[in-house]
């Protein structure tokens, strides 16, 4: 894992770096833009600290680019590389049908070892449970439909601590412009 404050100063620089770029391109914003901005601002800013190292990273940069008023951000904020390609699904991913498949299989032979019933359907139920919750994690994490189990996790966590550190930074922007604005000298 990477140190924290090292992520905040890094995703600071970077996300300030673009917002001052995105406002020299587009003088007069509405409330509606400025809030864009921000968020994409922020998401480059985010993704570009990972330079392109995890999957969560890529999916963003790729979204943003989709848009062609955001591509010329996107590249000053990658430099000189080009735009990340369109994320692939994994070789490893099973198709649904696989996936329901092998689910029935095992069943089938949970049920031949005549354990009792009750636990079967547990078992059966505890696996649907987690198919559900990865299926969810999945949905929430930028590209995760295409990772496989293993990988998602570790995706994730490297997520989550970088959405942290950029929740941090904006807290003490707010809580430093609320002083600014209380105490003007």
């Amino acid at each position: 894992m990477r140190n924290i404050n090292s992520v905040k100063q890094e995703f600071l620089k970077k996300w300030i770096w673009c917002l001052r770029k995105y406002s020299s391109q587009k003088k007069n914003m509405s409330l509606l833009e400025r809030k864009k901005a921000i968020k994409l601002s922020a998401d480059l800013a985010m993704a570009s600290t990972r330079n392109k190292t995890t999957s969560w990273s890529k999916a963003l940069l790729a979204n943003a680019s989709k848009n062609s008023k955001n591509k010329v951000l996107t590249s000053h904020v990658l430099g000189s590389s080009s735009l990340p390609q369109r994320v692939r699904k994994s070789s490893t991913n099973y198709s649904r049908s696989t996936r329901i498949r092998t689910c029935r299989n095992t069943l089938r032979r949970n049920l031949a070892v005549r354990r009792p019933k009750d636990r079967v359907v547990a078992s059966f139920i505890a696996k649907k449970l987690v198919q559900k919750r990865t299926r969810r994690l999945k949905s929430l994490l930028p590209g995760g439909e295409f990772m496989d189990d293993a990988s998602l996790v570790e995706e994730t966590l490297d997520y989550v601590q970088s959405l942290r550190a950029q929740v941090e930074v904006m807290r003490c922007l707010v809580t430093a412009s609320e002083l600014m604005i209380l105490n003007p000298s």
